[in-house]
């Protein structure tokens, strides 16, 4: 493999710095000052603005207005708007486009494709099911219309011919839910197989009900009450819901990687400034040893956040499917950025719990972060069945 990044892909890491090198954290609604939801929405001119650099369209083609980059491109760009934690749905709305893209119908990809490129709309995907724990893809139920429930094997979905499909359940956790002018929404047919719904916002059998992330941004508990949806909003291809499972989980490693690095950064600076005994603080030997620790910790994040979107990008083989090096990379994630942000917080006393000072927003970004799409433990279950399926040697 060659982690060389390559012209294209730094290009787009370096308009995203442009871009975001205008968002404060300061400015960043702080969800210890605010009761309630921090905001109604996201930072709608910061939307405006990466649609202005051509950073929404980043892995469509160029027929939609893209410029045809891969997941390691995009995670470049996601790490970036960690840093200054961007309140935009970039991730959702990126891995939705790609997997329209590669598995949807003609008609919903023009329908939805470049518009969603340009900033014109939003799209989101309910990923956490309806508890947070179980997968997403069983909490709603999908049959065609006019077929057995029991069997689900009333056709593909794949055109107007198949039928309207008719979608039951709960999905909780929702991001950007009142805003998102499309939500991706996964569901189980009667015979076992993943689809993908499309479904607009307001539409009819669909109710919100507001829930609020540890960042203080407004989630959505989406209930679906015999929604129906037309065929050709569903996807049916075998694999587009793991796939799409596979570049959220990556992106979502990317953005912890972000943070962590901009976390240690403050830390780095804040303790070569802060003096005890008339020395700072980073040249006794307990705080070095903290802090090289921390930066092990986002070094193994990285090397396996590129190896995961690598294997996303180029399909190539390995000893393992994708998804456990997909696993491996969010273990890592979860654990790194919990670990980067509590060491932080320690080296910065008290002064890391001052609502004056950003830190404590990172602190809550980073708990989202850690359990968003599965904390490590899942994971390190999911491993651990792909080894048992795919012994080594």
């Amino acid at each position: 493999m060659d982690f060389t990044f390559t012209e294209e892909q730094q290009a787009a890491a370096e308009a995203a710095r442009g871009v975001f090198a205008g968002v404060a954290p300061d400015d960043v609604p702080s969800p210890a000052l605010t009761r309630g939801a921090v905001a109604e929405g996201f930072d709608r001119a910061l939307w405006a603005r990466l649609a202005s650099a051509d950073l929404l369209s980043l892995l469509l083609d160029e027929e939609f207005g893209g410029a045809g980059l891969d997941a390691v491109a995009l995670c470049l760009v996601l790490r970036e708007s960690a840093k200054v934690l961007a309140r935009v749905p970039l991730l959702e709305s990126s891995a939705a486009m790609a997997a329209l893209q590669a598995y949807g119908g003609p008609e919903l990809r023009s329908s939805l494709l470049a518009r969603a490129g340009r900033g014109e709309i939003a799209l989101s995907v309910a990923t956490n099911g309806r508890t947070g724990h179980a997968p997403a893809e069983l909490a709603v139920t999908a049959r065609q219309d006019g077929t057995d429930d029991s069997s689900g094997t009333g056709g593909t979905g794949a055109g107007p011919g198949g039928g309207e499909w008719v979608l039951d359940g709960v999905q909780t956790m929702v991001p950007w839910a009142y805003d998102a002018d499309y939500v991706v929404v996964p569901a189980r047919t009667g015979d076992d197989r993943s689809v993908l719904a499309v479904v607009p916002r307001g539409h009819e059998g669909i109710m919100l009900a507001e829930q609020i992330s540890t960042t203080g941004e407004r989630l959505g508990e989406l209930r679906l009450e015999s929604a129906r949806i037309p065929a050709g909003d569903v996807i049916t291809a075998d694999g587009a819901w793991e796939w799409l499972h596979a570049l959220l989980t990556t992106g979502t490693c990317a953005q912890a990687l972000g943070l962590g690095e901009r976390v240690l950064a403050m830390t780095s600076e804040y303790a070569g400034k802060r003096e005890q005994f008339g020395h700072p603080i980073a040249s006794f030997q307990a705080v070095a040893v903290q802090a090289a620790d921390r930066y092990i910790d986002l070094r193994a994040m990285e090397v396996t956040l590129w190896q995961a979107a690598w294997r996303i990008a180029s399909g190539a083989p390995g000893v393992l499917p994708a998804s456990g090096d997909v696993a491996v990379a969010k273990i890592w994630a979860s654990e790194g950025v919990r670990r980067v942000v509590q060491t932080a917080q320690h080296l910065h006393g008290g002064f890391g719990a001052d609502v004056d000072y950003p830190l404590h927003r990172y602190h809550a970004w980073a708990k989202y972060l850690e359990l968003s799409l599965g904390p490590a433990a899942a994971h390190e279950e999911a491993l651990g069945d792909l080894l048992a399926a795919h012994p080594l040697g």
